[in-house]
């Protein structure tokens, strides 16, 4: 980070971009070069017999836990965000307590209580986890989305109709490229929850980084479970920077 400080003529945007690439690079060279780490963790950890979790590699580890978070954050994003638009329209109205009411039960229930739920119907693996992130992330895109489309101002819409713009046209591009910061601001917090909570997907097969951590736990072993909590804390500043990055992309072509 001396290198970002040593720039002060450097644009916010450009500061930020950097960031983003020094914290991919931390990442991506923690998860290749984990093994060779073991001869720290054995003298940090003298009575652990193999100091390094090799269940599985690091990288099969990250991938799969992303590729969960991932899938479960476009399953919310594209919900959340059409039960979002249709409460916002005049038609939908009616119905924005209801789904208020929905989704803030949904986020009552912790995710291991949906993991529970789901495994007797969907078995074990990754589909429950996939459940439980849906069912635990969707809030903040919905509650996001109808945030930012009610702080469209008015004139913007009454110029798009005047000037003859559909409904959907003023929707795809009038209310949603204003409402897009508020509407990012939803979707980071939802990855941020769902790459933390993701790690409990093990306790019920799922391949994550909260294999070496629920190993670890069970096993008594601490070297393990640094090593998970590390990588996933990494993963998830390295993926909140990269949005806050987008932000603030989005807030200058806005602008």
């Amino acid at each position: 980070m001396t290198a970002l400080a040593l720039a002060p003529g450097m644009s916010r945007m450009a500061r930020a971009g950097i960031r983003v690439i020094l914290l991919l690079a931390a990442l991506i060279a923690l998860v290749l070069l984990m093994p060779a780490t073991e001869p720290f963790f054995h003298w940090l950890f003298p009575g652990l017999q193999q100091p390094v979790y090799s269940r599985a590699s690091f990288l099969t580890l990250t991938l799969s836990h992303l590729g969960l978070v991932a899938l479960s954050g476009a399953i919310v994003i594209a919900a959340g965000m059409a039960v979002a638009i249709a409460v916002t329209r005049p038609s939908g109205a009616a119905f924005a307590g209801i789904v208020d009411t929905i989704t803030a039960v949904g986020q009552t229930f912790p995710p291991v209580a949906v993991l529970a739920l789901a495994v007797p119907l969907l078995g074990f693996g990754a589909a429950p986890t996939i459940v439980a992130l849906t069912a635990y992330g969707i809030l903040p895109v919905i509650d996001s989305t109808v945030a930012g489309l009610r702080s469209v101002p008015p004139p913007a819409i009454d110029a798009a109709r005047g000037m003859g713009f559909t409904r959907g046209e003023r929707l795809l591009l009038v209310e949603l490229p204003l409402a897009a910061p508020i509407i990012l601001a939803g979707i980071r917090t939802t990855l941020a929850i769902n790459i933390g909570t993701a790690t409990i997907g093990s306790t019920v097969g799922a391949l994550t980084l909260g294999s070496p951590i629920i190993e670890g736990l069970s096993g008594s072993n601490t070297a393990y479970v640094i090593q998970g909590a590390i990588v996933v804390a990494l993963l998830a500043v390295t993926v909140d920077q990269a949005f806050a990055w987008l932000d603030l992309v989005l807030r200058r072509h806005r602008g």
